[in-house]
């Protein structure tokens, strides 16, 4: 497991992690990108009470989802990413065109690929949407400014170690079908990341834990 979350421990930890080919499938196909940086500010020698963080703790970006009627995953925290689209020659290639497109990083350009998570399949309104996700997680080089499309009504960085070590873990009931599900989530202030996202995160925190 990690004794520290800061960016050069994590790429340590995921260095040597090939970038799996794409499944072959009939289902629908999308990417995200969870992308870390170094923190962006001084934050001097002691634990952050507010904030839960160590010094120097890697930060993860999180967008929450403009509301959208058509959209199932209208409104929820998530990671940048979207769906393949024909001109994309792979997943990963739609994970680097969704982040420009939503919040105006080139991870091209900016970040270094860390690793691809194993697939997950989507899940919308407690059903299979027939489509699978390829998690991509990124370091950034350097962090450029984040420019919204209309598709993201907020971005924002949050330490990664509070989440990873469980300290933000609590429980989002959920109404399906007249019936409330107590689900896992995680808190990132008044925030709540469940569902896809929190399953992605879960993914990355047991690799880093191994």
């Amino acid at each position: 497991m990690l004794s520290s979350y800061d960016l050069a421990a994590i790429m340590a930890r995921l260095d040597g992690r090939e970038a799996a080919l794409d499944l072959l499938t009939q289902e629908r196909q999308a990417a995200v990108a969870a992308i870390l940086r170094a923190p962006a500010g001084p934050l001097g020698t002691a634990l952050d009470p507010a904030g839960g963080r160590e010094p120097g703790e890697a930060e993860l970006l999180l967008i929450r989802r403009a509301e959208h009627p058509a959209d199932p995953w209208s409104g929820h925290m998530a990671l940048p990413g979207g769906r393949r689209e024909p001109a994309d020659e792979s997943l990963l290639a739609t994970a680097i065109r969704e982040t420009r497109e939503e919040v105006g990083i080139d991870l091209a350009a900016h970040g270094t690929l860390l690793a691809r998570l194993p697939e997950v399949p989507a899940v919308a309104r407690g059903r299979r949407a027939g489509m699978i996700v390829a998690p991509f997680v990124f370091a950034l080089r350097s962090t450029p400014e984040l420019t919204l499309s209309d598709e993201v009504a907020e971005a924002l960085w949050t330490p990664l170690g509070p989440l990873a070590r469980g300290e933000r873990t609590s429980r989002y009931a959920y109404t399906h079908e007249g019936n409330v599900l107590q689900l896992p989530c995680l808190l990132v202030d008044e925030r709540v990341v469940w569902g896809l996202t929190y399953l992605m995160l879960k993914q990355l925190f047991e690799v880093l834990h191994r």
